[in-house]
């Protein structure tokens, strides 16, 4: 009997411990696609900010480049390396 529970709460730790594993899995790809849409949106600002100190003439396709959105910058992205491989 003693054996037997022994194996039941050996189980479920390696059960819990799968959960965490998993848990910790998600939360960390999570944290980077939000990391890496905030360091895009720094990127974008800054460079609509040099748009400005642009000549009158570049300035219209500055800001075009400057305001892609994330989803179409990873898009694009995507199909790059698509076509790398």
């Amino acid at each position: 009997m003693r054996d037997r529970l022994v194996s039941v709460v050996t189980s479920m730790r390696v059960e819990i411990v799968k959960y965490y594993v998993v848990l910790i899995g998600v939360v960390g790809i999570s944290m980077a696609a939000c990391s890496n849409r905030d360091v895009y949106a720094t990127l974008q600002n800054n460079n609509q900010l040099d748009c400005q100190k642009k000549p009158v003439s570049q300035q219209e396709e500055c800001e075009r480049l400057a305001s892609k959105s994330y989803e179409e910058y990873e898009r694009e992205r995507q199909e790059l390396l698509k076509k790398e491989d």
